[in-house]
């Protein structure tokens, strides 16, 4: 006898992936970040909207090259699970970010100014967004959902 179900059989769903790579603290670990999330999300045919996710990586990676101290690595961890996708960066300065989970500050950022803008980008544009101590430091993370089939670009 035959079983019909009503949704996605539980072998069709995606087992998580998940990636971690060693990046140079330097500016030139932005281009490289961004390509690791376009390429992850692609290769598994992820429904998570990449062009939000670049956009986050690039801000979360270049917020720890250029306020932390030292040249040590840092580390990029994505993670890709049915219901979204979450992606976090670690660096060597356990001080938290300013202003990452709460309110932003009276006045807004300056349009004109080259900074100052990111971390309002990652709390309008992800799910959610944290971090966490590490051994090494701290991890600044966000989630993205998976964008339903009805809102994705037709490619």
């Amino acid at each position: 006898m035959a079983c019909s179900t009503n949704g996605p059989d539980l072998h069709d769903t995606p087992a998580p992936a998940s990636w971690r790579i060693a990046l140079p603290h330097t500016v030139a670990a932005v281009p490289v970040a961004r390509a690791l999330v376009r390429t992850a999300l692609a290769e598994r045919e992820h429904a998570a909207d990449s062009d939000t996710a670049e956009l986050l990586t690039a801000e979360l990676v270049a917020n720890a090259v250029e306020h932390t101290a030292g040249d040590g690595p840092i580390e990029l961890v994505v993670e890709l699970m049915p219901t979204g996708c979450r992606v976090e960066v670690h660096d060597p300065d356990p001080v938290p970010p300013v202003d990452l989970t709460l309110p932003h500050p009276p006045g807004e950022p300056d349009p004109w100014q080259e900074h100052g803008r990111g971390l309002l980008l990652l709390r309008a544009l992800s799910s959610s967004c944290g971090h966490r101590p590490t051994d090494s430091g701290k991890a600044v993370w966000f989630r993205l959902p998976v964008v339903p089939a009805q809102r994705r670009p037709v490619v």
